[in-house]
Formats: structure tokens, sequence, C-alpha cells
């Protein structure tokens, strides 16, 4: 029987999720994503593979997941049966179709995430899903130099949790940046509000947030420049301790190589 392949673009707002992974008695993406599929296609029998494994609370503006199917789609139809199906926080951009040799995981791309943040004030609580605000004041300039330390190819065997025996700790980033949020903007934000940009192929385990943990408590005063820099030259296996709250991290874009 012939097999069909579909690469399905979405968006979605992270922060009533346990992440991307399917998970016994939580309420994940990958789970509502397939129940969905089930309703619009009227059965079971498909299989999907998400592009990228976002953590619980975490949002994307453009993501991807592959769909197996033994049967053809009507793309234009599919995509309004989908957005009619899923939840008011999930979205089907588009649909393409894709041939047996495309494989989401091993596929190379690019991974653009941004994480949102403002400081020195409390927040709208309407802005929680998706602003990190922190009540003191934050050295924003320094936090720009430091951020600039994790470009390029490093070891970040402090930047990981949790990590397998065959994780490759060695990574390179291509972005690593702090400026004004123009990205996202609503009555309700902050009237300023920074964004980190962070682009690379890959990352291991909660690396960004680590990464933003250590701007932060540079920006705090708590470390140095010079600490940031030490733990790409020299790292250790005891992994830093404060990670970046969730909320403000977004999965900005997937960019596959074509």
């Amino acid at each position: 029987m012939q097999q069909h392949y579909y690469l399905i673009h979405i968006q979605y707002l992270g922060f009533r999720f346990h992440g991307w992974a399917k998970q016994t008695g939580l309420k994940t993406l990958h789970q509502m994503v397939d129940k969905t599929l089930s309703f619009a296609l009227g059965h079971t029998k498909f299989k999907t593979l998400g592009a990228s494994r976002t953590d619980a609370m975490v949002s994307a503006n453009r993501s991807a997941f592959e769909l197996f199917l033994e049967e053809p789609l009507n793309l234009n139809q599919f995509l309004i049966d989908l957005n009619r199906n899923f939840p008011a926080d999930i979205r089907a951009l588009n649909i393409e179709e894709v041939d047996r040799h495309f494989n989401i995981i091993q596929n190379p791309k690019i991974k653009e995430y941004v994480y949102l943040f403002s400081f020195g004030e409390k927040c709208h609580p309407f802005s929680a899903s998706l602003i990190s605000s922190f009540m003191e004041n934050l050295d924003i300039d320094l936090m720009k130099k430091g951020a600039l330390f994790f470009q390029g190819k490093h070891n970040f065997r402090k930047y990981c949790t949790k990590p397998s025996e065959k994780t490759n700790f060695e990574r390179e980033i291509l972005v690593s940046k702090i400026g004004k949020n123009k990205l996202y903007q609503a009555n309700f934000f902050p009237d300023t509000s920074y964004v980190y940009h962070v682009h690379s192929i890959g990352f291991v385990r909660n690396q960004i947030r680590l990464m933003m943990g250590q701007l932060l408590r540079l920006g705090r005063g708590e470390i140095s420049l010079n600490d940031i820099e030490s733990s790409l030259l020299q790292p250790d296996e005891i992994p830093l301790d404060y990670i970046a709250p969730p909320s403000g991290l977004i999965l900005n874009y997937v960019e596959f190589d074509n």
C-alpha cells in the first residue's frame, strides 16, 4: 500500500500544555494534535512526528509535524477541517506534501527561539503567557554583552539538564543577541520589553532557559562576564542551578533545508 507524507506547519500557545511530548495523565500538544487529527480524518490509521520537543508552557509561532497516511489528502479542505477541530490555542498554518526521503527529525533545519522579558515593574496578568517579567532592575547593556559569549561553537555541558550517555554537548549558536521587543505587541504589554534571539541547528535539554538564566544573573550583578566565559571554556558536570521561567520562551520559526 502506498504511503503518503505531509508536513504540517502549526502555531500554538503553550501556556496550558505540558510541552509537546506525550505524557501519561498530562495534557500535551502532541496528544492534542493526534486527538484532533482523529476527528478531522475520521480514523486513527496515521502516525505523527514533531519537529521540536518544546517544554511545558513554551509557545510556538511556527513549528511543524510530519503526518504519515495511507490515503492522499485534499490539502486545502483538510487545512480547513483541521482548524475547525483544533482548540483556539492551536492553529494549522499550511500543509505541504513531502516524499519518503524527507525526515522531520534528521532533515537539516534551523530553529529560531526568542525569549521575551521585561523588568522593573509588575506586568499586566494578561501578558503572563508570553512575557516573563522581573521586578528588579537589570543591566540590559551588560546582558547584551553576555549574550554574545554564547555565539559560536561551545561545549554546553553546564547548560543541559538530565543528559543521556549519548548527549552531544558540542553545539553551535548561530545568533545570540538581545534587543528591544518589536516582534510581539499588545496593549497590555509593558511599554518597554526585550527579546533574546537564539538560533541554532539544535539544542540540548533546557539549554536556552539556562542561558537566559545566566544572563538574568548577569543583569542582576550576581555573576560577571568572566563567569559566563568560564562556564563555556571549562565546563564541568554540575549543571547551572538557575533556569529562566518557561512562559517567555517561544519557538519562533523552524526552517527546513529543502
